[in-house]
């Protein structure tokens, strides 16, 4: 059944303006959130700054086998993310932890992160197994490992650290080859969870739906490389080199672009969540800024403001889609944007914020990540600049 957006709303609901009683309670509760909304991470708007890590490098091979070595596979594949980067958003800093096959010891590969300030942190890996059968890609969060084959990946991935002199002293004790050892990792890195595991499904996604890879799913293990950095961060497998058909697939520059191209993908959709789907982390900002001033004014202003349009955003990509496509699941009325290089597609239109909201929760019944988006005289803007304009 399709969705027609014109008419499905009762005007009623949007009548009436604020009223002074709910000016002064919006009042008491900016009071009241403040010290809780400033604990929250001032960067969950903007991705400005990656950082990509090619596992291992130099005298540290990594998984080898007879076709080729993990530490050759994985720099490829980083370069060539980092370029898909640089050139569809020339705004963000791509900072590489290796760009050629060098040694960079576990701890400094973090402290780049750290001293780069980055909102993100990708480390690229190829896997290997004694069961030569086992093939797939497998994108990791920071976690406490659940079974004896997420530990082993973990034990393999740590292990570089053998390559250093004192590990033992620089890693505070850490034995990357006593399970006992990846106690440690359980229940860290709890404000970044949520975004790393987002990140870490649409990398998995894409590698089965866009690459047509075997995916094994997003998993939780401990590694150091990832408990040290202060952002949300994935650990990607790329596949099992020691798989002689999945080590053929992985030598091949092409398919290298493919994975690359995967994580790319991952990477734009992951950083269009963050800065254009928080509805609610917009509505608190705009709450603390409130003031006095401005609350009053709000009781005298008129209800709509023709220069905005709220619109409902359901699919980007960096390649035209048609807007008869099927990926719109039937809905009508598609109109295309073009923005950094990504087309956009939108649906409704209306200058009315509660409108749009209501608009919203119909349109999750068919596309569940679906986002409100709003542009000023034809210019994106975010949610609570457009409330301070309109005044509502």
């Amino acid at each position: 059944m399709k969705i027609f957006l014109m008419n499905i709303i009762p005007e009623y609901i949007y009548r009436g303006l604020i009223t002074r009683s709910s000016v002064v309670l919006l009042l008491l509760c900016a009071i009241i959130l403040q010290p809780f909304v400033g604990m929250s991470q001032s960067s969950h708007s903007k991705i400005n700054t990656v950082v990509i890590d090619a596992g291992h490098g130099g005298k540290d091979p990594g998984a080898i086998s007879k076709i080729i070595n993990e530490k050759d596979v994985v720099l490829s594949i980083a370069l060539k993310l980092g370029t898909y980067i640089e050139k569809y958003f020339p705004n963000v800093n791509v900072i590489y932890t290796r760009k050629t096959d060098v040694f960079i010891p576990l701890n400094r590969r973090s402290e780049i992160a750290n001293q780069n300030k980055a909102d993100l942190f990708i480390s690229i890996h190829a896997n290997a197994n004694d069961n030569h059968s086992i093939s797939g890609t497998e994108t990791y969060t920071l976690g406490l490992h659940k079974t004896k084959e997420n530990l082993a990946v973990a034990m393999k991935e740590n292990s570089v650290m053998l390559y250093e002199d004192d590990y033992s002293t620089k890693y505070e004790g850490f034995d990357p080859k006593n399970p006992a050892s990846y106690i440690i990792f359980n229940l860290l890195q709890g404000m970044n969870r949520e975004n790393s595991i987002n990140l870490a499904e649409f990398t998995e996604f894409q590698f089965k739906t866009r690459v047509g890879r075997h995916s094994r799913g997003v998993r939780e293990a401990g590694f150091w490389v990832l408990k040290q950095v202060s952002m949300p961060s994935i650990l990607v497998e790329v596949g099992f080199v020691s798989n002689p058909t999945e080590a053929n697939y992985l030598k091949h520059s092409e398919n290298q672009d493919y994975l690359a191209s995967a994580i790319f993908r991952a990477f734009r959709d992951y950083k269009t969540k963050v800065e254009e789907s928080s509805v609610v982390l917009e509505r608190k900002e705009e709450l603390v800024r409130i003031d006095t001033t401005i609350a009053t004014s709000v009781i005298n202003e008129p209800e709509t403001n023709p220069q905005l349009e709220y619109c409902i955003q359901i699919k980007s990509s960096t390649k035209q889609i048609p807007l008869n496509s099927t990926a719109f699941n039937q809905l009508e009325n598609i109109k295309e944007r073009m923005s950094d290089g990504v087309y956009k597609y939108t649906v409704g239109s209306t200058d009315k914020y509660k409108e749009i909201v209501i608009l919203q929760k119909e349109i999750r019944k068919v596309i569940n990540d679906c986002f409100v988006v709003v542009f000023y005289n034809g210019e994106r803007i975010s949610l609570s600049k457009a409330k301070k304009l309109q005044k509502t």
